[in-house]
């Protein structure tokens, strides 16, 4: 198939769920590790195709979701400065902070701008030597090279006044804290494409053997997740737990070595925090010793801010998931993606923006 309308053919998606259906034979939780895939799912309705064993559990893939509280606050902190231009892409700017967001400090005066690319970021710091620039790197292994290179080219044009709020987390890590829960109910994964284009997928191996858990690298097109899940049920059912690749048009194994190596020459790994759901060890990426001078936490002396959840919103238990967003008692009142309490609902890779978006408004039980 090359065309992208051939991934949404409604005949192939009813043969592959009747496929699932046959070959299932008891109950199984897979757990569809990105954001993205999430949306997908709930939009096409895959889940309503699949047999009621199937049990789709929404993990923790979203950048926005992940970004912690605290970090939110350190960037509303430096926005708010009259001598910072605080650059950010613009999903990030109605993320809540503890009292509010980028919006808010735009609005009351703050040089907050939005950008495509970090690289926009640096030539706004080339341009403005009077002013401090801060980019806001967050997100997973999709992202971080082309931040890393950011940070790279300030260096060679000697750049002083460019520095960089780091946030960015590993997915391994996470699948390894998710399988080592006492409440995990995950059985098989199906990994982020998009990740996997960039860090191929010789991570996941020693993840699937110790665990027992199939992972099947997978797309985010309604044909990609079905063959995705049809996989993961076949090896579930055959007692196998090992990894394929069924998004070979953008995944290999070795997955982008350039990119790879820019993140090693400008990252090293660190212990991280995930909003809602803590730290997990060596999860995060910081800038390297060669790279610290432009690291905006330290710059800035953000480094000791702390922020405590709204103990209403379970969006922690949703980026685990422990329960789908509609079991959440805030998801519709109070909390919608104009009054959002958590991420998950202001993001656009959110599982509670993407069951209030389109529609999944009943509760459980």
């Amino acid at each position: 198939m090359k065309y992208l309308a051939e991934f949404r053919n409604g005949e192939i998606a009813q043969r592959l769920a009747a496929e699932i259906r046959r070959m299932t034979t008891r109950r199984w939780a897979i757990m569809e590790v990105c954001g993205g895939q999430t949306h997908a799912i709930i939009r096409n309705g895959i889940d309503q195709l699949l047999p009621p064993e199937i049990e789709l559990i929404h993990g923790p893939g979203c950048p926005v979701c992940v970004t912690p509280l605290e970090v939110i606050d350190k960037a509303l902190a430096i926005a708010a400065r009259p001598d910072v231009i605080f650059c950010s892409f613009g999903d990030m700017l109605r993320v809540p902070g503890s009292r509010h967001d980028l919006f808010r400090v735009k609005s009351e005066g703050g040089d907050v701008r939005v950008v495509y690319s970090p690289l926009d970021a640096v030539a706004i710091a080339r341009d403005n030597p009077h002013k401090q620039v801060v980019f806001f790197g967050i997100g997973f292994e999709t992202t971080a090279p082309a931040n890393a290179m950011a940070v790279v080219v300030a260096k060679r044009q000697g750049l002083k006044n460019f520095s960089m709020l780091v946030s960015h987390v590993l997915v391994p890590p996470a699948i390894e804290a998710i399988m080592n829960s006492p409440s995990n109910r995950v059985q098989a994964f199906l990994a982020a494409g998009h990740v996997c284009s960039v860090m191929g997928y010789w991570q996941y191996p020693p993840l699937a053997e110790k665990y027992r858990a199939p992972i099947v690298v997978t797309g985010f097109e309604p044909l990609d997740i079905l063959e995705g899940i049809r996989r993961a049920v076949r090896q579930l059912e055959a007692g196998a737990a090992y990894v394929e690749n069924a998004y070979p048009r953008a995944v290999t194994f070795e997955g982008n070595q350039p990119a790879q190596r820019m993140l090693a020459e400008v990252f090293e790994p660190t212990d991280r925090a995930w909003r809602g759901i803590g730290v997990i060890p060596n999860s995060g990426w910081r800038l390297r010793d060669a790279y610290r001078a432009f690291d905006a936490e330290a710059r800035f002396d953000v480094a000791d801010i702390r922020a405590q959840e709204p103990p209403i919103c379970r969006s922690g238990d949703v980026l685990q998931g422990k329960i789908k967003p509609i079991e959440c008692p805030a998801f519709g009142n109070p909390c919608t993606p104009r009054t959002p309490l958590g991420a998950t609902m202001v993001s656009s890779e959110g599982a509670c923006a993407a069951y209030y978006n389109y529609g999944r408004f009943a509760r459980a039980g």
